[in-house]
């Protein structure tokens, strides 16, 4: 959100700098993100002097030119040469010294620098209005009138500022400050300063009834409705002063009474719509719902169905106008438009939030209705909106105020104690201090004891209703750099499961961390169209948009559109790992599961002079699993080939019918759908079965032993269909005791082998920890591991 420094200084009157007042804005929760300079002319005309020409001449070596002689209140005068035709002694101009960097209309910006024009030397530039910005006309320099004092510099002449605009990052509970008059309501707060609310002490409404009736029909979706009808507007251009409003703070000047309603709205925080009252069919309004399907076009051109649901602004015929969302197109003010029916409302944020979501529009009006406004507003704004068309329209407020708010909303009532605040800051604020604040924010005391307030909250505050959000309020302005860090610390011992899962998930963050591997955190939120598992999709009811409807099913998704995200900004070589929950339908319960999630894709070695760049593989990834597996201390698991629809090929390691994780390439389709080209790997560990796992753990020291290990090899011939995994278990279930390690160090597969045959090099390391093995030993272990192979693989041996 864009506040302007300018549009604070209506209401709060203080020397504070832009830089001072956004560390207190940050500082009260109101995070500015940037702060940047704003200029209403490109350049801000910094460098331009008033000047006066006291001589001018015809250029010897030029018909078109002339020198001139320019007094600047320099102590020496500038020798221009000119080649305007209306140039002329004793005219005061603007003028643009040597080092100036002038901002043409067209063209880009250029410095004036001292040189020589036909031989003569130049030192300046007596500018015309096209050239600086403040007009469009080449015809000739700018003369000003002759009582311009010289010396002085252009901008204060044509009185230009500078202004300020910060972007806050507004947190969705903090509706009320979603005005010039919200933050300014804070920073008076902070700085115990009045708020000076704008003058509307000369509007003055007519005596007569607005031809214009009002109904509303539904004063549950519309609690307040207040209108006013003007008359004689000229729709034009809106002035320069309010066109630089509005562009500084991100909006697109339309016309004089639209940019007015944009200029309320942002000022005040409450959204206005003026209808062209001559097109008002029946000369009434009704505020109602319409039935499902009902054709309406907005002011995109855009034919939407209404939905039962949706508010609307109708006049006798039908509808005009999304409440609180999107006007229509053929009710809205045009160039030929004479008469405005000025609305100023208060709808349902529920209701309003619904059709925004429904009908995929996301307004400004929209955002501020969704979020909450100030019922207490709607006149105030109306008057105020009123006055600036009389003002810059020619209007004449030719109505009553209309006002229909059957059932009054009162403020909310909130019972304080300041021994309950002080607990929940953590100091000791005095009592008083916390009532200054208090008031300062607008609440009002109705009664006092020794011990507490009695409050009414305004409407305004929709996020404050208990005592723990006053306290809040009062922390914000109090500061939270105020709150001293204890020196002394309570604590008390408890007693903590086993395994600590905390401990359990630091330990494998640092072991992947140290290995290279990034942390990231995604949203739990995401596409409907990642869901694969349509029946145990847990669907939100109100989603913030299309993109986040549905809560995650898979760590695999959001992570990918990080690497897309990444890999768009030249970033292609990743290694990220998240630790996160997916969430599930089952029975009609919701379940959440713990996953720890591993990807990687890009290069694992860069190019170098003395090596060839190698991509990312399988086998780093399995790495990565195995590491964690081990560094969990499981080893005993069985392994088979991927079964999930997310992987294109791969493993999964397995504990009957419990998979401790699955791992392998992403298949084609989900990186086609999260726009990634690269392969990409990925692993997805149960990480709730394996926290169950590990409990049965146990750490044994043992001493190394003295006795040595000795290694066999064995070449083998086997079906293709016969892993690895298999010849080792058959090798650990022959002596478990003596057999320590199994590897494979050679594998052959061609057309010097049988058809459906490979060959296999084993070594076995073989070791008793009490005694040293003999050949005889070593020679019956082997002789039963390659029966129990031949049997049990049907493997033919070829050499021991």
């Amino acid at each position: 959100m864009k506040i302007a420094y300018s549009g604070l200084k209506k209401f709060i009157q203080t020397e504070k700098s832009p830089e001072e007042l956004g560390l207190i804005l940050t500082n009260i929760g109101l995070e500015v993100e940037s702060l940047d300079k704003v200029q209403s002319i490109p350049g801000g005309l910094e460098g331009l002097v008033i000047g006066e020409v006291i001589a001018c001449e015809q250029h010897p070596n030029a018909d078109r030119l002339r020198i001139t002689q320019v007094n600047i209140g320099a102590s020496d005068n500038l020798q221009i040469v000119c080649g305007a035709p209306n140039v002329a002694m004793g005219q005061k101009v603007v003028v643009a010294t040597v080092g100036t960097t002038v901002y043409p209309n067209t063209g880009e910006p250029f410095q004036i620098n001292k040189s020589k024009i036909r031989g003569e030397v130049s030192e300046g530039m007596i500018c015309a209005e096209d050239e600086i910005g403040l007009g469009g006309s080449h015809a000739g320099i700018m003369v000003l009138p002759e009582d311009t004092p010289i010396g002085i510099p252009a901008k204060s002449y044509f009185n230009l500022e500078d202004d300020f605009v910060f972007e806050i990052g507004l947190t969705p509970n903090r509706a009320d400050a979603a005005s010039h008059l919200g933050v300014a309501r804070d920073i008076a707060a902070y700085l115990r300063i009045p708020l000076q609310m704008p003058d509307l002490s000369t509007f003055q409404a007519s005596s007569q009834e607005s031809p214009i009736k009002v109904q509303v029909i539904d004063s549950e979706a519309c609690p307040r409705y207040s209108g006013i009808y003007i008359t004689g507007v000229e729709v034009k251009a809106s002035p320069d002063w309010l066109k630089n409003h509005l562009n500084s703070i991100g909006l697109r000047p339309i016309n004089n009474i639209v940019d007015i309603t944009n200029y309320v709205l942002h000022e005040l925080g409450q959204p206005l719509h003026a209808f062209d009252a001559d097109k008002i069919k029946g000369q009434q309004v009704l505020v109602k719902k319409l039935a499902t399907g009902t054709p309406f076009t907005t002011l995109d051109e855009v034919e939407r169905k209404l939905d039962a649901d949706d508010l609307m602004i109708c006049d006798s015929q039908g509808p005009m106008c999304l409440a609180g969302v999107f006007g229509g197109k053929d009710s809205g003010v045009s160039e030929t438009t004479q008469n405005i029916f000025l609305e100023s409302a208060y709808f349902n944020a529920v209701s309003v939030r619904k059709t925004a979501k429904r009908h995929g529009l996301k307004t400004d009006s929209s955002f501020r209705f969704e979020r909450g406004t100030d019922p207490d507003m709607t006149l105030i704004a109306l008057k105020r909106a009123a006055l600036l068309i009389e003002e810059l329209a020619g209007g004449k407020v030719s109505s009553s105020i209309i006002d229909e708010y059957p059932t009054p909303l009162t403020p909310y009532e909130v019972e304080v104690s300041y021994n309950g605040i002080q607990k929940l800051i953590g100091k000791a604020i005095p009592a008083e201090e916390i009532k200054d604040i208090i008031l300062a924010l607008g609440m009002q005391v109705l009664s006092e004891t020794q011990t507490g307030l009695s409050l009414a909250v305004p409407r305004y505050k929709v996020d404050v209703t208990r005592e723990c959000d006053v306290t809040e309020e009062v922390l914000r302005i109090y500061g939270y750099d105020n709150v001293e860090i204890p020196t002394k610390v309570n604590a008390s011992l408890a007693y903590a499961e086993k395994p600590n899962k905390e401990q359990i998930q630091q330990t494998i963050a640092d072991l992947l961390s140290a290995n290279g591997f990034l942390e990231i955190w995604c949203n739990s939120l995401t596409k409907g169209a990642y869901a694969k598992n349509e029946a145990e999709a847990v669907h939100l009811l109100n989603p913030l948009s299309s993109d986040l409807n549905v809560m995650r099913q898979s760590l695999l998704h959001p992570a990918m559109e990080v690497v897309a995200y990444n890999q768009n900004r030249k970033q292609v070589d990743l290694k990220f790992f998240e630790f996160g929950k997916t969430y599930h339908l089952i029975d009609g319960k919701y379940v959440e599961r713990p996953r720890l999630a591993i990807l990687l894709t890009g290069l694992r070695l860069s190019e170098q002079w003395n090596q060839a760049a190698q991509p990312t593989n399988f086998y780093q990834l399995k790495a990565a699993v195995d590491a964690v597996l081990n560094r969990l201390g499981l080893n005993n698991f069985q392994m088979s080939e991927s079964d999930t629809a997310d992987l294109a090929y791969g493993l999964k390691y397995f504990r009957g019918d419990k998979t401790l994780v699955q791992f392998g390439a992403v298949s084609a389709a989900d990186r086609k759908q999260t726009e990634v080209d690269k392969d990409v790997w990925f692993a997805d560990f149960d990480w709730q079965y394996l926290m169950e796992a590990i409990r049965k753990n146990k750490i044994i020291n043992k001493e190394v032993s003295k006795f040595p290990a000795v290694r066999r090899d064995l070449s083998m011939l086997i079906d293709k269909a016969v892993s690895f995994e298999t010849l080792k278990g058959i090798a650990f279930k022959t002596d478990k005791k003596l057999v320590k390690e199994v590897q494979v160090f050679d594998v052959y597969e061609g057309n010097k082998l049988p058809e459906g045959k490979k060959s296999y090099a084993l070594a076995f390391i073989l070791q008793d920890e009490e005694k040293t093995l003999t050949d005889k030993q070593i020679d019956a272990i082997m002789q039963k591991i390659m029966h129990n192979l031949a049997q049990s693989a049907q493997a033919e041996i070829r050499t021991a």
